[in-house]
Protein backbone atom coordinates (compact mmCIF):
# COMPACT_ATOMS: atom_id res chain seq x y z
CA UNK A 1 0.00 0.00 0.00
CA UNK A 2 2.61 2.32 0.73
CA UNK A 3 4.49 1.37 -2.77
CA UNK A 4 0.91 2.07 -4.33
CA UNK A 5 0.41 5.31 -2.74
CA UNK A 6 3.55 6.39 -4.09
CA UNK A 7 2.70 5.90 -7.33
CA UNK A 8 -0.23 7.17 -7.22
CA UNK A 9 0.57 10.12 -5.55
CA UNK A 10 2.85 11.53 -8.99
CA UNK A 11 0.00 13.77 -10.05
CA UNK A 12 -0.31 15.43 -7.17
CA UNK A 13 3.82 15.93 -6.80
CA UNK A 14 4.04 17.16 -9.92
CA UNK A 15 1.84 19.99 -9.74
CA UNK A 16 2.34 20.79 -6.04
CA UNK A 17 6.40 20.30 -5.63
CA UNK A 18 6.83 24.04 -7.49
CA UNK A 19 3.85 25.64 -7.01
CA UNK A 20 6.01 27.79 -4.58
CA UNK A 21 7.79 28.97 -8.21
CA UNK A 22 5.32 29.55 -10.23
CA UNK A 23 5.51 33.53 -9.80
CA UNK A 24 9.26 33.36 -10.52
CA UNK A 25 8.71 31.05 -13.58
CA UNK A 26 6.63 33.86 -14.91
CA UNK A 27 9.47 36.64 -14.14
CA UNK A 28 11.99 34.64 -15.69
CA UNK A 29 9.92 33.94 -19.28
CA UNK A 30 7.82 37.17 -18.65
CA UNK A 31 4.90 35.14 -20.13
CA UNK A 32 2.04 36.15 -17.60
CA UNK A 33 0.19 34.06 -15.20
CA UNK A 34 -1.96 32.43 -17.85
CA UNK A 35 0.92 31.25 -19.25
CA UNK A 36 2.30 29.93 -16.32
CA UNK A 37 -0.87 27.94 -15.25
CA UNK A 38 -0.65 25.94 -18.65
CA UNK A 39 2.08 24.51 -17.23
CA UNK A 40 -0.14 23.00 -14.61
CA UNK A 41 -3.04 22.21 -17.05
CA UNK A 42 -0.76 20.34 -19.64
CA UNK A 43 -0.10 17.98 -16.97
CA UNK A 44 -3.31 17.48 -16.18
CA UNK A 45 -4.10 16.93 -19.74
CA UNK A 46 -1.62 14.55 -20.12
CA UNK A 47 -2.57 12.68 -16.58
CA UNK A 48 -6.01 12.33 -18.23
CA UNK A 49 -4.91 10.87 -21.85
CA UNK A 50 -2.00 8.83 -19.99
CA UNK A 51 -4.74 6.63 -18.06
CA UNK A 52 -6.74 6.30 -21.09
CA UNK A 53 -3.90 4.33 -22.32
CA UNK A 54 -2.43 2.91 -19.76
CA UNK A 55 -5.67 1.75 -18.21
CA UNK A 56 -6.60 -0.57 -21.25
CA UNK A 57 -3.16 -2.05 -21.75
CA UNK A 58 -3.17 -3.21 -18.44
CA UNK A 59 -6.21 -4.71 -18.68
CA UNK A 60 -4.72 -7.19 -21.91
CA UNK A 61 -1.03 -7.18 -20.77
CA UNK A 62 -1.11 -6.70 -16.78
CA UNK A 63 -0.11 -4.64 -14.23
CA UNK A 64 3.56 -4.64 -13.64
CA UNK A 65 5.30 -3.51 -17.10
CA UNK A 66 3.08 -0.45 -17.74
CA UNK A 67 4.07 0.66 -14.42
CA UNK A 68 7.50 0.15 -15.06
CA UNK A 69 7.79 1.93 -18.55
CA UNK A 70 5.80 4.75 -17.17
CA UNK A 71 7.84 5.35 -14.27
CA UNK A 72 11.21 5.50 -16.35
CA UNK A 73 9.45 7.90 -19.13
CA UNK A 74 8.82 10.08 -15.95
CA UNK A 75 11.38 10.43 -15.00
CA UNK A 76 13.19 10.86 -17.83
CA UNK A 77 10.46 13.59 -18.68
CA UNK A 78 11.56 15.62 -15.52
CA UNK A 79 14.69 15.66 -16.58
CA UNK A 80 13.53 17.46 -19.98
CA UNK A 81 11.31 19.75 -17.93
CA UNK A 82 14.56 21.02 -16.54
CA UNK A 83 16.41 21.71 -19.47
CA UNK A 84 13.60 23.54 -21.20
CA UNK A 85 14.29 26.60 -22.55
CA UNK A 86 10.92 28.21 -22.72
CA UNK A 87 8.04 28.04 -21.38
CA UNK A 88 5.74 27.10 -24.22
CA UNK A 89 8.61 24.14 -24.44
CA UNK A 90 8.05 23.28 -20.61
CA UNK A 91 3.83 23.15 -21.22
CA UNK A 92 4.67 20.70 -23.81
CA UNK A 93 7.07 18.62 -22.02
CA UNK A 94 4.72 19.14 -19.17
CA UNK A 95 2.64 17.30 -21.07
CA UNK A 96 4.92 13.81 -21.82
CA UNK A 97 5.61 14.54 -18.21
CA UNK A 98 1.73 14.05 -17.15
CA UNK A 99 1.31 10.52 -19.46
CA UNK A 100 3.73 9.00 -18.48
CA UNK A 101 3.22 9.85 -14.40
CA UNK A 102 -0.35 8.44 -14.90
CA UNK A 103 0.05 5.04 -15.46
CA UNK A 104 1.06 4.49 -11.71
CA UNK A 105 -1.89 6.42 -10.76
CA UNK A 106 -3.92 4.63 -12.72
CA UNK A 107 -2.81 1.01 -12.05
CA UNK A 108 -2.80 1.57 -8.13
CA UNK A 109 -6.16 1.84 -8.67
CA UNK A 110 -6.71 -1.52 -10.89
CA UNK A 111 -4.08 -3.29 -8.45
CA UNK A 112 -6.67 -2.86 -5.59
CA UNK A 113 -9.86 -4.23 -7.34
CA UNK A 114 -7.38 -6.90 -8.41
CA UNK A 115 -7.11 -7.71 -4.49
CA UNK A 116 -10.06 -6.07 -2.79
CA UNK A 117 -13.66 -5.55 -3.11
CA UNK A 118 -16.81 -4.81 -1.03
CA UNK A 119 -16.10 -2.56 2.20
CA UNK A 120 -12.10 -3.67 2.30
CA UNK A 121 -11.77 -2.23 -1.22
CA UNK A 122 -13.01 1.41 -0.12
CA UNK A 123 -11.36 1.35 2.93
CA UNK A 124 -8.22 0.59 0.78
CA UNK A 125 -9.23 3.39 -1.49
CA UNK A 126 -9.26 5.84 1.42
CA UNK A 127 -5.84 4.13 2.79
CA UNK A 128 -4.72 5.17 -0.92
CA UNK A 129 -6.17 8.89 -0.71
CA UNK A 130 -4.74 9.47 2.58
CA UNK A 131 -0.98 8.27 1.57
CA UNK A 132 -1.62 10.47 -1.74
CA UNK A 133 -2.42 13.29 0.13
CA UNK A 134 0.28 13.55 2.02
CA UNK A 135 1.94 14.38 -1.28
CA UNK A 136 0.11 18.04 -0.48
CA UNK A 137 1.44 17.93 3.05
CA UNK A 138 4.70 17.08 2.07
CA UNK A 139 5.43 18.75 -1.80
CA UNK A 140 4.85 22.82 -0.98
CA UNK A 141 7.06 22.66 2.32
CA UNK A 142 9.78 20.40 0.27
CA UNK A 143 9.21 22.96 -2.80
CA UNK A 144 9.35 25.44 -0.49
CA UNK A 145 12.65 24.88 0.65
CA UNK A 146 14.45 23.78 -2.42
CA UNK A 147 13.73 27.31 -3.34
CA UNK A 148 16.38 28.27 -1.07
CA UNK A 149 18.95 26.23 -2.88
CA UNK A 150 17.81 26.21 -6.09
CA UNK A 151 15.47 27.71 -8.49
CA UNK A 152 12.61 26.04 -10.55
CA UNK A 153 14.72 24.00 -12.90
CA UNK A 154 16.41 22.16 -9.94
CA UNK A 155 13.03 21.38 -8.71
CA UNK A 156 12.41 19.34 -11.51
CA UNK A 157 16.02 17.91 -10.99
CA UNK A 158 14.54 16.54 -7.76
CA UNK A 159 10.81 15.17 -9.47
CA UNK A 160 13.56 13.24 -11.68
CA UNK A 161 15.16 12.14 -8.32
CA UNK A 162 11.48 10.77 -6.81
CA UNK A 163 10.42 9.19 -10.28
CA UNK A 164 14.35 6.92 -9.95
CA UNK A 165 13.84 5.70 -6.48
CA UNK A 166 10.27 4.64 -7.31
CA UNK A 167 11.24 3.43 -10.21
CA UNK A 168 13.66 1.04 -8.23
CA UNK A 169 11.45 0.64 -5.72
CA UNK A 170 8.40 -0.30 -8.21
CA UNK A 171 11.16 -3.06 -9.81
CA UNK A 172 11.84 -4.71 -6.71
CA UNK A 173 8.91 -5.03 -4.78
CA UNK A 174 5.69 -4.40 -7.20
CA UNK A 175 4.33 -8.19 -8.10
CA UNK A 176 1.76 -8.78 -10.88
CA UNK A 177 -1.59 -8.85 -9.69
CA UNK A 178 -3.43 -9.60 -12.82
CA UNK A 179 -3.45 -13.26 -14.10
CA UNK A 180 -2.97 -14.53 -17.49
CA UNK A 181 -6.19 -16.10 -17.88
CA UNK A 182 -7.74 -12.84 -16.79
CA UNK A 183 -6.68 -10.53 -18.87
CA UNK A 184 -8.83 -8.72 -21.73
CA UNK A 185 -8.27 -9.88 -25.20
CA UNK A 186 -9.41 -8.46 -28.20
CA UNK A 187 -6.87 -5.51 -28.53
CA UNK A 188 -8.31 -1.77 -28.65
CA UNK A 189 -11.45 -2.46 -30.03
CA UNK A 190 -12.70 -4.91 -27.33
CA UNK A 191 -10.77 -1.86 -24.88
CA UNK A 192 -13.80 0.66 -26.75
CA UNK A 193 -16.23 -1.88 -26.22
CA UNK A 194 -15.30 -2.56 -22.70
CA UNK A 195 -15.31 1.48 -21.99
CA UNK A 196 -18.70 2.13 -23.36
CA UNK A 197 -20.20 -0.32 -21.43
CA UNK A 198 -19.10 1.14 -18.63
CA UNK A 199 -20.27 4.47 -19.17
CA UNK A 200 -23.60 2.70 -19.90
CA UNK A 201 -23.79 2.55 -16.32
CA UNK A 202 -25.34 5.45 -14.41
CA UNK A 203 -23.99 4.53 -11.31
CA UNK A 204 -20.40 4.22 -12.82
CA UNK A 205 -21.04 7.46 -15.01
CA UNK A 206 -22.29 9.40 -12.10
CA UNK A 207 -19.85 8.59 -9.50
CA UNK A 208 -17.03 9.44 -12.00
CA UNK A 209 -18.22 12.70 -12.41
CA UNK A 210 -18.80 13.36 -9.34
CA UNK A 211 -15.38 12.70 -8.15
CA UNK A 212 -13.81 14.59 -11.63
CA UNK A 213 -16.38 17.39 -9.98
CA UNK A 214 -14.89 17.04 -6.67
CA UNK A 215 -10.84 17.47 -7.51
CA UNK A 216 -11.78 19.83 -9.26
CA UNK A 217 -12.50 21.86 -6.40
CA UNK A 218 -8.95 20.59 -4.80
CA UNK A 219 -7.07 21.50 -8.66
CA UNK A 220 -8.38 25.24 -9.06
CA UNK A 221 -7.14 25.86 -5.77
CA UNK A 222 -3.57 24.01 -6.62
CA UNK A 223 -3.36 25.97 -9.58
CA UNK A 224 -4.41 29.93 -8.12
CA UNK A 225 -3.67 29.63 -4.33
CA UNK A 226 -0.20 30.62 -5.06
CA UNK A 227 -0.97 33.48 -6.46
CA UNK A 228 -3.67 34.82 -4.70
CA UNK A 229 -2.40 34.04 -1.11
CA UNK A 230 1.14 35.37 -2.10
CA UNK A 231 0.09 38.21 -4.84
CA UNK A 232 -3.10 38.95 -3.18
CA UNK A 233 -3.08 38.16 0.34
CA UNK A 234 0.57 38.96 0.67
CA UNK A 235 2.29 35.37 2.10
CA UNK A 236 5.67 34.85 1.46
CA UNK A 237 6.81 31.52 -0.57
CA UNK A 238 7.53 29.79 3.05
CA UNK A 239 4.26 30.99 4.60
CA UNK A 240 2.55 29.46 1.34
CA UNK A 241 4.15 26.22 1.66
CA UNK A 242 3.08 25.73 5.37
CA UNK A 243 -0.59 27.16 4.61
CA UNK A 244 -0.56 24.50 1.87
CA UNK A 245 0.54 21.66 3.90
CA UNK A 246 -1.63 22.68 7.26
CA UNK A 247 -4.55 22.25 4.43
CA UNK A 248 -3.10 18.38 2.96
CA UNK A 249 -2.64 17.89 6.22
CA UNK A 250 -6.77 17.82 6.52
CA UNK A 251 -7.07 15.58 3.24
CA UNK A 252 -5.26 12.56 5.10
CA UNK A 253 -6.89 13.24 8.16
CA UNK A 254 -10.69 13.10 6.56
CA UNK A 255 -9.46 10.01 4.54
CA UNK A 256 -8.54 8.35 7.36
CA UNK A 257 -12.10 9.33 9.02
CA UNK A 258 -13.99 8.11 5.75
CA UNK A 259 -11.51 4.72 5.91
CA UNK A 260 -13.12 4.17 9.96
CA UNK A 261 -16.56 5.22 9.37
CA UNK A 262 -17.50 3.51 6.05
CA UNK A 263 -18.57 0.42 7.15
CA UNK A 264 -21.27 1.57 8.66
CA UNK A 265 -21.97 4.81 6.25
CA UNK A 266 -21.79 3.38 2.85
CA UNK A 267 -19.52 5.19 0.29
CA UNK A 268 -22.38 6.60 -1.31
CA UNK A 269 -23.42 8.79 1.62
CA UNK A 270 -19.81 10.24 2.15
CA UNK A 271 -19.77 11.02 -1.37
CA UNK A 272 -22.24 13.52 -0.94
CA UNK A 273 -21.37 14.76 2.70
CA UNK A 274 -17.92 15.62 1.09
CA UNK A 275 -19.38 17.20 -2.17
CA UNK A 276 -21.92 19.37 0.09
CA UNK A 277 -19.39 20.67 2.43
CA UNK A 278 -17.41 21.45 -0.45
CA UNK A 279 -20.67 23.51 -1.67
CA UNK A 280 -21.17 25.57 1.28
CA UNK A 281 -17.36 26.58 1.69
CA UNK A 282 -17.52 27.20 -1.66
CA UNK A 283 -20.25 29.44 -1.37
CA UNK A 284 -18.65 30.91 1.68
CA UNK A 285 -15.67 32.11 -0.36
CA UNK A 286 -17.84 33.88 -2.74
CA UNK A 287 -19.41 35.69 0.13
CA UNK A 288 -16.06 36.22 1.50
CA UNK A 289 -14.78 37.57 -1.85
CA UNK A 290 -17.49 40.25 -2.61
CA UNK A 291 -17.15 40.98 1.12
CA UNK A 292 -13.11 41.86 0.79
CA UNK A 293 -12.81 39.29 3.53
CA UNK A 294 -9.54 39.08 5.36
CA UNK A 295 -6.89 35.51 5.97
CA UNK A 296 -8.85 34.81 8.88
CA UNK A 297 -11.74 34.27 6.93
CA UNK A 298 -10.54 32.69 3.73
CA UNK A 299 -7.69 30.30 5.24
CA UNK A 300 -10.45 28.46 7.23
CA UNK A 301 -12.95 28.06 4.50
CA UNK A 302 -10.46 26.82 2.47
CA UNK A 303 -8.99 24.56 4.26
CA UNK A 304 -12.59 23.27 4.80
CA UNK A 305 -13.25 22.32 1.19
CA UNK A 306 -9.65 20.84 0.06
CA UNK A 307 -9.99 18.99 3.28
CA UNK A 308 -13.74 17.75 1.81
CA UNK A 309 -11.88 15.81 -0.76
CA UNK A 310 -11.09 13.17 1.51
CA UNK A 311 -14.57 12.01 1.61
CA UNK A 312 -15.04 12.70 -2.31
CA UNK A 313 -11.89 10.84 -3.64
CA UNK A 314 -11.86 7.59 -2.15
CA UNK A 315 -15.45 6.96 -2.15
CA UNK A 316 -16.33 7.88 -5.47
CA UNK A 317 -13.45 5.70 -6.75
CA UNK A 318 -15.26 2.71 -4.44
CA UNK A 319 -18.44 3.39 -6.08
CA UNK A 320 -17.35 3.22 -9.72
CA UNK A 321 -14.53 0.71 -9.10
CA UNK A 322 -16.61 -2.39 -7.64
CA UNK A 323 -18.40 -2.41 -10.52
CA UNK A 324 -15.41 -3.73 -12.25
CA UNK A 325 -13.33 -7.00 -12.75
CA UNK A 326 -11.58 -7.97 -15.25
CA UNK A 327 -11.89 -4.10 -16.59
CA UNK A 328 -10.56 -2.59 -13.63
CA UNK A 329 -7.49 -1.34 -15.35
CA UNK A 330 -10.24 0.48 -17.64
CA UNK A 331 -12.64 1.56 -15.45
CA UNK A 332 -9.79 2.89 -13.19
CA UNK A 333 -8.51 4.94 -16.36
CA UNK A 334 -12.01 6.54 -17.00
CA UNK A 335 -12.08 7.41 -13.36
CA UNK A 336 -8.89 9.23 -13.42
CA UNK A 337 -9.52 10.52 -17.17
CA UNK A 338 -12.74 12.73 -15.65
CA UNK A 339 -10.46 13.27 -12.86
CA UNK A 340 -7.91 14.81 -14.61
CA UNK A 341 -9.66 16.44 -17.65
CA UNK A 342 -12.52 17.87 -15.97
CA UNK A 343 -10.40 19.89 -13.28
CA UNK A 344 -8.15 20.88 -16.17
CA UNK A 345 -10.71 23.27 -17.52
CA UNK A 346 -11.09 25.13 -14.66
CA UNK A 347 -7.41 26.31 -14.23
CA UNK A 348 -7.61 29.38 -16.81
CA UNK A 349 -10.98 29.94 -15.88
CA UNK A 350 -9.54 30.55 -12.34
CA UNK A 351 -6.86 32.58 -13.79
CA UNK A 352 -8.95 35.39 -14.90
CA UNK A 353 -9.64 38.62 -13.88
CA UNK A 354 -6.73 40.77 -11.73
CA UNK A 355 -4.10 38.78 -11.06
CA UNK A 356 -4.58 37.96 -7.14
CA UNK A 357 -7.81 38.26 -6.53
CA UNK A 358 -9.96 35.47 -4.73
CA UNK A 359 -12.98 36.18 -6.92
CA UNK A 360 -12.43 33.95 -10.09
CA UNK A 361 -11.17 31.21 -7.79
CA UNK A 362 -13.93 31.12 -5.59
CA UNK A 363 -16.60 31.48 -8.63
CA UNK A 364 -15.01 28.08 -10.22
CA UNK A 365 -14.73 26.40 -6.85
CA UNK A 366 -18.16 27.02 -6.44
CA UNK A 367 -19.26 26.04 -10.30
CA UNK A 368 -17.37 22.90 -9.26
CA UNK A 369 -19.34 22.22 -6.21
CA UNK A 370 -22.69 22.29 -7.37
CA UNK A 371 -21.99 20.41 -10.25
CA UNK A 372 -20.47 17.51 -8.12
CA UNK A 373 -23.70 17.44 -5.47
CA UNK A 374 -25.71 17.58 -8.05
CA UNK A 375 -24.24 14.32 -9.80
CA UNK A 376 -24.08 12.92 -6.34
CA UNK A 377 -27.37 12.60 -6.10
CA UNK A 378 -28.02 11.28 -9.57
CA UNK A 379 -26.57 8.08 -8.34
CA UNK A 380 -29.14 5.07 -8.16
CA UNK A 381 -30.52 4.11 -5.15
CA UNK A 382 -29.68 0.41 -4.74
CA UNK A 383 -26.25 1.85 -4.56
CA UNK A 384 -25.57 0.13 -1.56
CA UNK A 385 -25.82 -2.99 -3.87
CA UNK A 386 -22.48 -1.70 -5.12
CA UNK A 387 -20.45 -3.28 -1.93
CA UNK A 388 -20.60 -7.13 -2.81
CA UNK A 389 -19.02 -7.92 0.75
CA UNK A 390 -22.33 -6.49 1.93
CA UNK A 391 -24.53 -8.77 -0.73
Amino acid sequence: MLLLGALSAFGPLSMDLYLPALPSLETEFGSGQGAAQLTLTSVAVGLAAGQLVAGPLSDRFGRRVPVLVGVAAYTLASVLCALSPSVWVLVGVRLLQGLAGAAGIVLARAIIRDTTEGVAAARAFALLASIGGAAPVLAPVLGGQLLRVTDWRGVFGALAIIGLVLLVAAAWRLPETLAPHHRVRGGARASVRNARELLGRPTFRNAVLAQGLGFGVLFTYISTSSFVLQGGYGLTPVQFSLVFAANGTGIVLVGQLSRAVVARTGPRALLRAGLVLQLLTGAGLLVAAVAGAGLPVVLPLLALAVSATGLVLPNATAVAMSGAARTAGTAAALVGAAQFAVAGVGAPLAGLGAAGTLLPMAVVMAGYATLGTVAALRLPADNAALLPSQR
